[in-house]
């Protein structure tokens, strides 16, 4: 996958999954953006980006303000000339139950993941549409986006808020020739290394064990590198005709997300529906349809 000549732009790029995004677009050719709340994350980044013969520098500001959206596009384009890829990756967690989270922790993770998503794909969009050469847009989403997961009721809200953004923007962009798309990843990080059932395998990777085919395939957990693939894929021209989609990535595992659909349809013969004629159906028609919730795990082999 060749990405010489394109610029690209990772928030929270410093570590994790960032840094492995930021690294394999390096590796592909692209010069990269490294953005961070930590500076000193940010030019360790850039360092091994450099050493292992690739472009990058470091631009340090944490993401949800218009002006810190434009400063990335700004550097971009001062230190490189140009803006092609953007991947909106940074985010926080501030985990606990409805009834405890306060509205700072849910502030504070739906300004960094959503508003942040959204101020730097505007800036970036900007950009891009000024250039007239197309673009990429890469937006980090989660499973608990998709499913839901207990004790994340920001993070759920913003990660379900950036799908819905993508297939949006990926409309308002077509004819710019940017496509929008969403990454479902599942790796050993910061945000999954306190997932009870996770533990094994973030442990494992920690010691260079390999994981069992179980996690690799059926949970498709893997380490950060895992998941940086799709990234340089869906920022390459070979990806120019896919957009609006939600992809899922996660050790051996790929995975094609489906948008969300009627499942079950019944019609009132046009005089509405009234509670009593609502329960009178769904036992019959609705109940047998109804969505689950969560992750649903498959069993380890035993």
């Amino acid at each position: 996958m060749d990405l010489t000549g394109k610029v690209a732009i990772v928030t929270g790029g410093g570590r994790g999954l960032g840094l492995a995004y930021a690294t394999e677009l390096a590796r592909c050719g692209a010069a990269v953006v490294v953005n961070d709340v930590d500076a000193a994350v940010a030019d360790e980044a850039v360092r091994a980006i450099a050493d292992a013969g690739g472009s990058a520098v470091a631009e340090v500001v944490p993401v949800g303000t218009s002006e810190a959206a434009q400063a990335l596009v700004d550097r971009a384009v001062g230190e490189f000339g140009r803006l092609d890829v953007l991947v909106n990756n940074a985010g926080i967690l501030r985990d606990t139950t409805l009834w405890k989270m306060t509205d700072d922790q849910f502030d504070a993770v739906i300004t960094t993941h959503l508003r942040g998503t959204f101020t730097c794909t505007r800036a970036a969009a900007v950009r891009m549409r000024e250039q007239g050469e197309g673009g990429r847009i890469i937006c980090i989403g989660s499973p608990t986006g998709q499913v839901g997961n207990f004790g994340q009721t920001n993070y759920a809200a913003a990660k379900a808020g950036i799908v819905g953004m993508v297939r949006t923007w990926a409309m308002e962009l077509a004819r710019a020739e940017i496509t929008v798309n969403a990454v479902v990843p599942v790796a050993a990080t910061a945000m999954t290394e306190t997932v009870p059932f996770l533990k094994p395998y973030v442990d494992a990777l920690a010691v260079g064990e390999p994981l069992p085919a179980f996690a690799r395939q059926q949970l498709g957990f893997g380490s950060p590198q895992d998941a940086a693939g799709l990234v340089a894929f869906l920022a390459s021209d070979a990806a120019a005709s896919i957009t609006g989609q939600a992809i899922g990535i996660g050790g051996d595992r790929l995975a094609l997300w489906s948008h969300p659909s009627e499942v079950v349809v019944e019609f009132a013969d046009g005089t509405g529906w009234s509670p009593d004629a609502i329960a009178g159906v769904w036992p019959d028609k609705f109940a047998g349809s109804q969505q689950t919730v969560g992750q649903q795990l498959p069993e380890p082999p035993r």
